[in-house]
């Protein structure tokens, strides 16, 4: 039975619409390019594989021959999510290589990496890890091999790239391509913060032992398979952090109740927000967490050196990567995670403790530390 076709007609459990990435866009464009070059096939729709489970089908546009190869645009859909390269034209260019594996270079309009930190090591396209390994597939699906020079660009990506991070995170001339699911999911709107509130609301009602709140899904596994936490006592509260800690607050009164535990889980890029005093964790309402980090390492004494390089990490991946060998890493994120737990606890005095537990983006326990330590 081939896999479920994903649909995106079907709206998230908060009513809204959903879209897919440009790395799902890049992969349609792609696939689109190598059928006409490979079979000569020239469609107005491909299906491609999603990175964890079921394929997607997408429209194209402008498919043709190129004097090397082929060519192909997808304009991405960001359904209702406030997405910058929403309804940005995807183009990708491709040509044989006649090598076991597939090169990526920056077209116009796609960023290249120009300093450390980024899951993409300099010098490279910004291309992340997840949508390269879409686009080998796609190439395997059509042609049994991987075996392309693939040039990815977008349509007036440098402008858009002025409205992201991507200028201060050291990536120059355009957007990145991302997603680690293909799919958006719309988590940065009014209605999603409404809806986060009244999961919240519905968790705290219950009266359970312990309440998780987690950005994503990281923080979601973890409580889930590791800790044996119910589904409905856990909130994906996206970037909401302060609203979900409001709603908490507020039921837990009218309820007459003390939560004996609120687990917040999640990277620290998102949770070490907190102690700048940035309540949205969006990057359109909020700052960078890497002079927080910087900070705490100050405070622990880990030296000038150390924490002036924390503080000028283009990411909080950056910092992680730099404190992965260092002796006094492991004591940097509990103390950083105790940090976070006390300044949630202020916002929470209807919780009898808060615990804050980090990973890493690929799934790495960082360090924990609880408001009572």
């Amino acid at each position: 039975m081939p896999p479920a076709l994903f649909d995106l007609a079907q709206p998230a459990p908060n009513g809204l619409r959903r879209g897919f990435t440009t790395g799902s866009a890049a992969t349609a464009a792609l696939k689109a390019a190598l059928l006409l070059l490979e079979r000569g096939e020239r469609v107005t729709q491909v299906i491609i594989s999603l990175p964890e489970d079921g394929q997607l089908a997408l429209g194209t546009q402008e498919v043709r021959l190129t004097s090397a190869g082929a060519y192909a645009e997808v304009q991405k859909d960001g359904g209702d999510d406030p997405d910058a390269t929403h309804g940005a034209v995807i183009w990708v260019e491709v040509a044989r290589n006649y090598l076991p594996d597939m090169t990526f270079s920056a077209g116009a309009g796609v960023g290249t990496v120009t300093a450390p930190g980024i899951r993409v090591p300099v010098g490279e396209p910004a291309i992340n890890p997840v949508p390269r390994q879409m686009l080998r597939r796609a190439a395997r699906e059509v042609s049994g091999h991987e075996g392309y020079a693939v040039t990815v660009g977008c349509i007036g990506g440098d402008e858009i790239a002025r409205k992201t991070f991507n200028p201060r995170l050291g990536i120059v001339g355009g957007i990145s391509i991302l997603g680690t699911t293909g799919i958006v999911e719309p988590m940065s709107l009014a209605a999603y913060a409404a809806s986060v509130e009244v999961y919240v609301r519905v968790a705290a009602y219950q009266k359970p032992a312990a309440v998780v709140l987690t950005p994503g899904k990281l923080g979601r596994d973890y409580a889930e398979a590791t800790l044996g936490i119910a589904r409905s006592q856990i909130v994906q509260m996206s970037n909401f952090l302060g609203a979900a800690l409001s709603a908490l607050q507020e039921a837990l009164e009218e309820s007459g109740y003390t939560l004996p535990l609120l687990l917040v889980a999640g990277h620290p890029g998102k949770l070490a927000k907190v102690l700048n005093g940035d309540w949205n964790t969006h990057s359109a309402h909020s700052g960078m967490a890497m002079n927080a980090i910087g900070r705490v390492a100050a405070g622990l004494g880990l030296g000038a050196q150390v924490v002036q390089a924390l503080a000028a990490a283009n990411t909080v991946d950056g910092c992680v990567d730099l404190l992965a060998a260092h002796p006094q890493g492991p004591q940097l994120w509990q103390e950083t995670a105790r940090q976070i737990a006390v300044t949630l606890q202020q916002r929470t005095l209807a919780v009898q403790r808060v615990q804050v537990a980090l990973f890493a983006l690929d799934g790495r326990f960082l360090g924990e530390g609880a408001s009572d330590l």
